[in-house]
Order: C-alpha cells, then structure tokens, then sequence
C-alpha cells in the first residue's frame, strides 16, 4: 500500500500553495489607514514640540530633573522633613552648582576671546600642510557662486549689533524663569499631582502600571543620573590632571568642559577631542605632539563608554547606540544643544515605558 500511495504522490503531485499574506484588501487599507493616523499624529506632535520650543523645552527639562530627584524629596518626606524646604534646597544647590561652573569657565573663555587673532594666526602656521587644499575649495566655490558684481559691504551699526543681544538674552531669561518655577514647584507637588493622575484611571489594574511606570521612571532616571554624573565628574578630573600634565593652560577649564559636554554620547566627547586639538595646536610646537591629548582621550572615553559606563549600569539601563545618536540628532535639532542634554534622558523614561506596555516574551523570529 505504501508503495501504490508512494507511485500516485509521484504521478500527481500534491501542490502546497503558500500562505496568502493577507485575506482581502479591506486588511490592507485599514494598516494603511491605521499607519497614516500614527504618522499624522507623529508630524502633529513634531510641530508642536516645535512651535512650543520656548515654553516646553524649560518645562520638560525642569520636569526631567524633578523626576531625578524624587527619590530624594520622598526620603526626606519619610524624615518627616517637608517637600518645600527639600525643594529650595535642592534649587539652591543646583543654582550654586549652575553658577559656580559658570564663573570658573567665565575668565578662561574671555581671556581666549581677547586673544582670537593671535590663536587663529597660531592655528594657520601649524595647519599649512592645509593652505593647498582649501585654497582649491574656494576656487572651486569662487567658479561654482562667483560673488555678486560691485558688492558693498556695509559696517554695522551698534544698534544693529545690539538688537539682536536683546532679542535673544530677554526669551532666554524667561525660559530660566519658567524653568525654576516649573522646577520648584515640580520637587513640591509631584507625589499630589502622581495621586491625581492614578484617579484617571478607571480599572486596579490600569492604576497599578502607571504607578509602576512612575516609580521605575524615578529610580531610572535616579540611578542614570547618578552614576554617569559620578563617571563625568571622573573623568573631567582625569582630563584635568592629564591637561596640567601635558602643559595645557586653564587645565580646570578643560576638565569642566569635559564634564558637561560627556553627558552627551558621541557629540560631546568629540567636541572635547576637537577642543584638545586646537588648544594643543596654539601650545605646543609641533603638529605631532598637538595630537597626542585628543589622541590620549579618544582612548579613555573608549574605554569609559565600551566597558566601564556599560558595566556600571548594567544591561537594563544601556540603549542601543543607534537609538541614543538618532535621538540626540532628533532632538538637537528640534529644541537645540539642550534638546541634546535631555536626549538620553527621554529615551530612557521611553524605554521604561515600552518595556512595561509592551510584551516581553516575543516570538522568536527565523534567523
């Protein structure tokens, strides 16, 4: 019998026809459908994360850092010390921090802005090896955009130069403003406004997540904070000893810089690594020896961004990399150098959201 079966599958074959992707159009159109409303959605919100810059950027980076010190405000509330002596406190402090970062970087930079001709002149001698090259980019852009015939330049006045400073310090003392108020009143009435929130929620269930959705966000955002200001603070003072060793001049300078630009992945520490060379090609000699700080640092923030941060944190708090450049290239240019300090951040109170809401254990998919 098996071998009658087996002859009759050999003369008429059984034909296994592949599943049909979809069971009818009307499937097709409502994905379509349902992928066009995301995307609407999304280039709305986009839009108004825009046009909103001045008032959302202070008061979800005020937010941001209300959340990072909510455990702090709940202990001491356990302490049976109130939440607006912990919030001044807190505002206090981070205005000193604020304002001592910035008097210890005032002097160098100005001293640097007075002598701008001599280190430009400085920078020119060392990078003649470049004269050849550019001098052949601005043929090229001279033949590509010829300027305009009988072109007058024309002197800017003082009022024409001082406008646009007003324009732009008068929006930037508000937003700081807004900031310390949306900061101050954030570290106060969070744990009320959480309680208000919960109420939203019709089901047990539905309450439940969003307070755990809360309280992993704090703590997230508590622990990442933490420890990569710990790392930066360490490394800024390992950048300093290694610029005083060097010879730089303001090694402090360059060790603060390298605190807060760090808190940027990829963008700031090539920033550092771009202000180590020009600093090292206005003090030292010689070409060579000018690339052996940014050099030396590449080095170090390899080895303190592959293993050391990655360690620290562990696997639950690292993003993929990909994920935190495009997000830091989203939102720099979205709400500016701001937007590219709050990048990870957001990315992070992101990723604690989608790892609640959405499923873990997915399918495996074929390799």
């Amino acid at each position: 019998m098996d071998y009658l079966r087996a002859r009759r599958e050999r003369r008429h074959p059984v034909i296994i026809n592949d599943p049909q992707p979809v069971a009818s159009t009307d499937d097709v159109w409502g994905s379509a459908s349902q992928l066009a409303l995301i995307g609407i959605f999304v280039l709305l919100l986009g839009a108004v994360f825009y046009v909103a810059r001045p008032i959302l950027l202070p008061v979800v980076a005020a937010l941001i850092i209300a959340m990072t010190f909510a455990p702090i405000v709940k202990r001491a509330d356990q302490l049976n010390v109130s939440p607006w002596l912990t919030a001044t406190l807190i505002v206090v402090v981070l205005g000193a921090a604020v304002a001592t970062v910035i008097t210890l970087l005032a002097g160098p930079l100005v001293a640097w802005i007075d002598r701008a001709p001599e280190i430009a002149a400085r920078i020119k001698e060392k990078l003649y090896v470049l004269d050849i090259p550019l001098a052949a980019l601005r043929d090229l852009q001279h033949t590509l955009m010829p300027p305009a015939p009988n072109s007058v330049n024309v002197q800017p006045s003082q009022i024409t130069l001082v406008a646009p400073v007003i324009a732009a310090v008068t929006p930037a003392v508000m937003q700081i403003v807004i900031f310390a108020a949306t900061l101050f009143f954030g570290l106060v009435g969070q744990m009320e406004v959480r309680k208000h929130l919960t109420l939203l929620f019709g089901s047990r269930d539905a309450k439940l997540r969003f307070l755990r959705i809360a309280n992993d966000i704090e703590d997230n955002l508590a622990s990442y904070v933490a420890v990569v200001t710990t790392i930066n603070i360490a490394l800024g003072a390992v950048v300093a000893a290694g610029a005083w060793a060097f010879g730089f001049e303001n090694p402090l300078m360059l060790g603060l810089l390298t605190t807060i630009l760090n808190y940027i992945p990829y963008i700031g520490p090539a920033c550092v690594v771009a202000i180590l060379f020009g600093v090292g090609l206005v003090t030292f000699p010689t070409l060579g020896y000018a690339l052996l700080p940014p050099a030396a640092f590449v080095a170090l923030t390899t080895i303190e961004g592959n293993i050391l941060t990655p360690a620290i944190l562990g696997h639950r708090l690292t993003l993929n990399p990909l994920v935190v450049f495009i997000a830091i290239v989203f939102w720099a240019w979205l709400w500016g150098p701001i937007g590219a300090f709050l990048a990870v951040p957001l990315s992070l109170i992101g990723l604690v959201i989608a790892n609640h809401v959405l499923p873990s254990d997915d399918a495996k998919l074929p390799g």
